[in-house]
């Protein structure tokens, strides 16, 4: 078996286990879609800020220009980038993917202000930490970015690399698409926008991305055991991570609202 084929058998319990959470069997009502959306749109953002990190590590961008060590690397990435964020529109044109999972969010009647303000805050230069302390942001989704964020700020570009490759957004289990499509009928289209986004995730990430990552992966580590030890642990912290944060929704999902306490009853008084 190759040093990557090793690995992923190595982190199959960790796979199976998200495969098999019971957090999609509670996403057949419409209002915990919608919850689930508000949370997951911040896993949708910070994907990219790991791809970011890689491109930065191997891509460049500072002038004057000098060439890159790595080519293939170079190619790899660009290519994620490039479907990433630009890909092809349904309304024509392109979009990023984070673009076209928050328009499905609107399309759908989930509410993007927590999201939309995180930008705003990120834009005008607000601290990472401070932006994520804002109390709209969901529990979960926080918890979840502040983890892909220790990853990417520890500078170990095996690890970043084994977490985008293997622990990140390949985990589509078969009865989610059947869900949304059947959710699709009884809000009358709705959905259209999330299917797009999911048939296109599906193609590109669980095909051209996903091999290329992993390219990508084996190119970085080659015959080496330390770095395929620290992809381990890349991949797997990243695995980690995203069983916590499905636990976490599911919770929200659970959990039922607070109730209220009756209020004290006025006596009247007479002066």
């Amino acid at each position: 078996m190759s040093e990557l084929s090793v690995l992923q058998s190595t982190l199959d319990p960790f796979r199976q286990q998200l495969l098999q959470h019971r957090l999609y069997s509670q996403l057949s009502q419409a209002d915990h879609l919608r919850s689930f959306l508000e949370s997951h749109v911040f896993a949708v953002w910070d994907f990219m800020s790991l791809l970011k990190r890689l491109q930065q590590e191997f891509c460049g961008s500072a002038t004057p220009w000098t060439p890159p060590r790595s080519p293939t690397a170079v190619r790899l990435i660009n290519e994620i980038v490039l479907g990433e964020e630009s890909d092809q529109s349904p309304s024509g044109g392109y979009a990023s993917h984070f673009q076209l999972y928050r328009e499905a969010m609107q399309q759908f009647g989930a509410s993007t202000q927590a999201v939309d303000d995180f930008i705003t805050d990120l834009q005008s230069g607000t601290p990472l930490e401070q932006a994520l302390a804002s109390p709209q942001i969901p529990g979960g989704a926080r918890r979840f970015v502040q983890s892909t964020f220790a990853i990417i700020n520890s500078g170990d570009i095996i690890r970043i690399a084994a977490a985008f490759a293997l622990g990140r957004e390949t985990l589509i289990p078969d009865m989610f698409p059947q869900i949304l499509q059947g959710l699709n009928l009884e809000v009358s289209g709705r959905l259209s926008g999330l299917i797009y986004y999911l048939d296109r995730h599906i193609e590109l990430d669980g095909g051209e991305h996903g091999t290329a990552a992993e390219q990508l992966l084996v190119e970085l580590c080659g015959s080496c055991a330390d770095a395929w030890q620290q992809a381990r642990q890349g991949a797997q912290a990243a695995l980690q991570a995203r069983l916590r944060f499905w636990d976490d929704i599911a919770a929200e999902l659970v959990t039922p609202p607070p109730t209220m306490m009756p209020a004290e009853p006025v006596l009247a008084t007479h002066s």
